[in-house]
């Protein structure tokens, strides 16, 4: 293990191609490979993992995983063993990789979890989307296709299979399967009762 100062440290094992920055209070332990023109750092770990050229990881955690090129991840994420990340895919703040592919220019933006789940090409994750992977026994996988819209805070029930080009209302929460090109919404529907509010305050002789 060499110790370039600055809180950096990089194993013998190492294969770090030219133009690479690494940033302070990174650590890079195992077999691990970086692309030209990639940025890794500051405060970041990688683990025996394969980067490719021209991406940057910011103050995030990658082990044994694939990482291809142009991708962004970070600040604060965690990507978990035997996760392959493809090209100019984005990893925003907050989210987990554990198990799975990210299919090229997906974005999962903010606040995620994705674990066991085969994930398409250029789909939209908003934020709070969790794969539902674990009941307690067994885990079981998610499939999502390519061009799919997940609204924010949606819980897709594994098993369950996301088609192409489907869009998934925000605060959904499924456990069946979703046709191409189809809308699924799983939420309770809206309520709205006028005046309530000012008659429980009467009731209760206070503002609240």
């Amino acid at each position: 293990m060499k110790d370039l100062g600055n809180g950096i440290l990089i194993s013998e094992e190492a294969e770090i191609a030219k133009d690479v920055q690494i940033l302070p209070n990174t650590q890079i332990f195992g077999k691990v490979r970086i692309g030209s023109g990639s940025v890794i750092g500051p405060n970041s770990l990688i683990e025996d993992s394969d980067i490719g050229e021209g991406t940057r990881i910011n103050a995030s955690q990658v082990y044994q995983s694939k990482v291809g090129n142009n991708v962004r991840i970070g600040p604060f994420s965690h990507i978990r063993p035997n996760s392959d990340i493809r090209d100019g895919v984005k990893i925003g703040d907050f989210v987990e990789i554990k198990n799975s592919v990210i299919g090229e220019k997906t974005s999962v933006a903010h606040l995620t979890y994705i674990g066991d789940s085969d994930i398409g090409a250029r789909v939209n994750f908003g934020c709070g989307c969790v794969t539902v992977n674990y009941d307690g026994f067994n885990k079981y996988r998610t499939v999502v296709g390519d061009d799919v819209f997940v609204g924010c805070n949606t819980n897709l029930v594994a098993p369950i299979e996301v088609k192409s080009g489907s869009y998934i209302a925000a605060g959904s929460t499924l456990t069946k399967d979703v046709e191409e090109d189809a809308l699924a919404i799983a939420r309770a529907r809206q309520e709205v009762k006028p005046g309530w509010a000012a008659k429980f305050r009467k009731i209760k002789g206070k503002n609240l």
